[in-house]
């Protein structure tokens, strides 16, 4: 079964200006990341606004992307939802049309104990073949519910087709115990972008960066120089790119991205899906100002 490795990105969802989905800035989107080096995309997860999404809408993202990135980077697509109808659905979807593998987020709103957590994920898993891979994906900052390493265990022991884990909660004890699940053949990705280096330099496979949205080549010389096994520079590269994420992250990552990506050309609009806040005329000016201040599209240690 195909892992996620490297940098992965999880991409904002074009909108046009009567709040549909932009297809064609979509694949602007598609083709940037993948001129950036990154290795693989991640549809409809947070950074895409997935809760605020219709379950057609999360379906046509998936097919756009599928279609567009298949050969260049690896799709992965974030099939989490608010209730498990409309997650099993999302599941099948994406594997029916050649999706690489999906990413789950834990039920929200409502706390689960670790048996229904459980109990969802296996209910998931048996949704699509078991040859189908699937992360599951930790949130507990906006989901409510969390994954410990025992239900991680747990889950992995009975379903075969879950290889891992996107654990997006900045608690490195917890991320380093999760490599050990399953005899240590369990797949756990950072969440948190400061965390990519040091995490990928004691046996983490790779970061899903919302900032790689923009300054995703910064991402790929840290990827670079784990894979030379040179931490010294990539953790030099981190650095850098933990300046430019707290200017990027600094009022609403989603719409900064958004914001950025305009400016560039890679996508017509900065709109989010109400309710989620556009930035205002100054707050743009800002951070436009601010990053151009830093040099950002400048990749140096």
């Amino acid at each position: 079964m195909k892992r996620l490795y490297g940098t992965i990105v999880p991409i904002v969802t074009p909108l046009t200006g009567q709040d549909t989905i932009d297809e064609e800035s979509l694949e602007r989107l598609i083709d940037h990341i993948a001129d950036c080096g990154a290795q693989g995309v991640f549809p409809c997860g947070t950074t895409g606004e997935m809760m605020y999404l219709t379950v057609a809408e999360r379906k046509r993202i998936a097919e756009t992307v599928v279609k567009h990135a298949t050969g260049r980077l690896r799709v992965f697509v974030h099939t989490g939802a608010w209730n498990l109808k409309d997650t099993i659905e999302l599941c099948r979807h994406a594997e029916s049309i050649g999706a690489d593998g999906i990413s789950v987020v834990t039920p929200a709103f409502y706390k689960l104990s670790d048996r229904g957590l459980i109990d969802f994920y296996v209910t998931v898993a048996d949704s699509v073949s078991g040859t189908f891979p699937i992360y599951l994906y930790a949130i507990p900052q906006n989901a409510g519910n969390d994954l410990n390493v025992s239900v991680c265990e747990e889950i992995a022991r009975r379903c075969p087709n879950v290889i891992g884990i996107k654990y997006s909660f900045p608690d490195f004890t917890r991320m380093q115990n999760l490599l050990a699940v399953n005899g240590g053949k369990f797949s756990v990705l950072a969440g948190p972008d400061h965390l990519f280096a040091a995490f990928c330099a004691i046996g983490g496979d790779g970061v899903v960066s919302g900032c790689a949205n923009v300054i995703g080549k910064h991402y790929t010389a840290i990827w670079e120089a784990i894979q030379r096994k040179d931490y010294e520079l990539a953790a030099a590269y981190q650095r850098r790119t933990n300046m430019l994420g707290s200017v990027l992250g600094s009022i609403n990552s989603i719409a900064a991205f958004k914001t950025v990506l305009k400016e560039e050309g890679i996508i017509r609009t900065n709109a989010v899906r109400r309710p989620m806040e556009n930035l205002t005329p100054e707050q743009e000016k800002k951070l436009l100002s601010e990053l151009e201040k830093l040099d950002y599209k400048n990749v140096a240690a």
